[in-house]
């Protein structure tokens, strides 16, 4: 279960101080996907930041199982993004010069998991999202939009976390693609019981998830 409550950011900057998330309270249930939206500038991706512990929140808190997790130090903060919390992003994010097989194992390896049950886990995990054979060997470069981003799932997957936050996972991709990226991720919501949030600007995807908040001028307003 996440538990938002009263959760908010202000930023100061050279025209005054800009509130980027704005009170805002939700919850979400274990195996439950949900669409973030609204316009740019709303607030989804500082929210989505908030919630992974890659900023810090200006007052409230943020509620995962029975943890506050907003309270926790700087080395406890990114053991909880080690071992709670499964990113997931735009852009890939991969590292160019490692095959897909080591970009999911390199998590675990932080997380301190042994060799060879870092390769048999991420070896099963990309089999899972369709990355089989001499494609696990393969570098992101030789890999098609829609293989990285399932690469990137498999990444995402690695330490079997509980929160799942995927920042506009579909926007490069064709439909297609991106309806299978949404359905995996409703696979493994299911399965893993894992909470996920998708930041999304398409309207297929947000209908696709199980419920949508919406996001304007930093508050949630439905």
């Amino acid at each position: 279960m996440l538990r938002v409550t009263d959760l908010t950011k202000t930023f100061t900057t050279g025209y005054g101080e800009v509130t980027a998330v704005d009170h805002m309270s939700f919850e979400v249930a274990d195996g439950e996907i949900v669409a973030i939206v609204g316009p740019s500038g709303s607030g989804k991706s500082t929210m989505l930041g908030l919630l992974g512990l890659l900023d810090e929140p200006t007052s409230g808190t943020i509620e995962v199982g029975d943890q506050d997790v907003s309270t926790l130090s700087a080395t406890e903060r990114a053991r909880y993004r080690c071992s709670t919390v499964g990113f997931v992003f735009q852009s890939y994010q991969l590292i160019a010069n490692l095959s897909a097989l080591e970009n999911v194992t390199l998590p675990m390896e932080y997380a301190g998991v042994d060799k060879v049950t870092r390769r048999e886990r991420a070896s099963t995990l990309l089999d899972r999202v369709g990355i089989t054979g001499d494609m696990q060997s393969r570098r992101p470069g030789r890999l098609s939009g829609g293989e990285q981003q399932r690469v990137a799932v498999a990444r995402a997957l690695a330490n079997e976390p509980s929160l799942i936050l995927a920042d506009e996972p579909t926007g490069n991709l064709d439909s297609k693609t991106g309806k299978r990226i949404i359905d995996l991720l409703r696979e493994v919501a299911a399965e893993f019981h894992a909470t996920v949030l998708v930041v999304t600007h398409d309207d297929k995807v947000a209908t696709a998830a199980g419920r949508r908040l919406t996001l304007e001028d930093g508050k949630l307003v439905a």
